[in-house]
């Protein structure tokens, strides 16, 4: 066949095609890359999902920072880079990504929930309250951390009124009774607003005399204070309206025994193991009355039992360590003070871990 041949029929039968068949046909083949594509980045997306289910929050976050780059509009990224930041404890980034999901999906309701203990645990507190509040309105009768911390936003923002609305809300109390003021005190204790908490105990106190654990919460009050005669007295006027409240006769212990009142600190120390044995508090503090009391080998007793208890008292195997010093007891007592240290530096590490 001629070259010129040849050359001629390759145009004209490409001429005879039907364009828009070659348009569908190249269409299909577009459309099945971008679809290969968009499968293969939503493998990937799974893949990252189920790496953080594992707990391999770094592989997660490799994976879809890589692929944000490739598809920086893509949803999901987001969502799942908060959750694996959140994950990791580095709640800065994790609230940057998490707002981002938020806006991208306004019922996203664990980016949002996740946005506010992000924004809460990373001492933001003000900024933590839209993003609760969504939560309390999609949950407003659930018991869920994020109502709770929500109220805590609210005292940290000083904003009491919202604070006690909420506490109220939470345990389905009146907002204007004496139940939800002590709440809102007993949690503000906790918090180290210790003037606020005063002023909330009496007004609980103010609407009911008679209220159980106000006198109790303003002894704790005074303990932490450091004023011992005042926390005796509220001590005392609790047990005076709630007589078989161990707690309150283990503390009232306690106070006695830091105003080397040793017999009366052992005498109460008894009616509340009386009234509650399961308790090892009441045991250590027993064991610190035996020791200053110069009752050692009852003393020891006493502690070991409330190891046996909680094998994770510092102040038990502390107290037993020095009471095994005056006993002469060397090895025992570096035993037990090793554990004394152990204990506290967990302790310490579990609360920079809280906050």
């Amino acid at each position: 066949m001629p070259v010129g041949t040849e050359s001629a029929i390759g145009p004209n039968l490409f001429r005879m095609a039907n364009p828009r068949k070659l348009a569908i046909l190249l269409l299909c083949g577009l459309s099945l890359g971008v679809d290969g594509i968009a499968q293969q980045e939503n493998e990937t997306l799974g893949t990252a999902r189920s790496l953080i289910q594992q707990k391999k929050n770094a592989e997660a976050i490799a994976q879809l920072k890589a692929l944000a780059e490739r598809r920086p509009t893509m949803k999901g990224i987001n969502h799942e880079l908060g959750v694996a930041y959140y994950d990791e404890g580095e709640y800065f980034e994790a609230a940057r990504y998490l707002k981002e999901a938020w806006r991208e999906n306004s019922e996203d309701r664990d980016a949002v929930q996740l946005l506010g203990l992000s924004y809460y645990l990373s001492g933001q507190p003000a900024e933590a309250i839209p993003a609760l509040e969504k939560v309390r309105l999609w949950h407003p009768n659930a018991n869920i951390d994020a109502v709770y911390t929500l109220g805590l936003c609210y005292a940290l923002t000083k904003n009491y009124s919202e604070a006690l609305t909420t506490f109220a809300r939470l345990y389905g109390v009146a907002t204007d009774s004496a139940g939800a003021h002590l709440l809102l005190a007993r949690i503000l204790i906790r918090q180290g607003f210790d003037p606020i908490a005063e002023q909330e105990i009496h007004k609980a106190l103010s609407i009911s005399p008679q209220v159980p654990l106000a006198h109790f919460t303003l002894g704790e009050f005074y303990v932490y204070k450091a004023n011992y005669p005042k926390a005796v007295g509220e001590f005392e006027k609790e047990l005076a309206i709630n007589t078989g409240y161990a707690p309150a006769l283990t503390q009232l212990g306690e106070v006695y025994w830091r105003l080397n009142r040793l017999d009366d600190a052992e005498k109460v120390l008894q009616r509340s193991v009386w009234l509650d044995s399961s308790s090892s508090e009441a045991y250590v503090i027993m064991g610190k009355v035996l020791v200053k009391k110069g009752q050692l080998a009852l003393a020891e007793r006493t502690l070991q039992r409330a190891i046996a208890m909680n094998p994770n008292s510092y102040t038990a195997h502390y107290f037993l360590g020095q009471l095994y010093r005056e006993m002469g007891k060397a090895d025992a007592a570096e035993r037990e003070m090793k554990i004394a240290a152990q204990i506290q530096q967990l302790q310490g590490n579990n609360a920079s871990r809280d906050r």
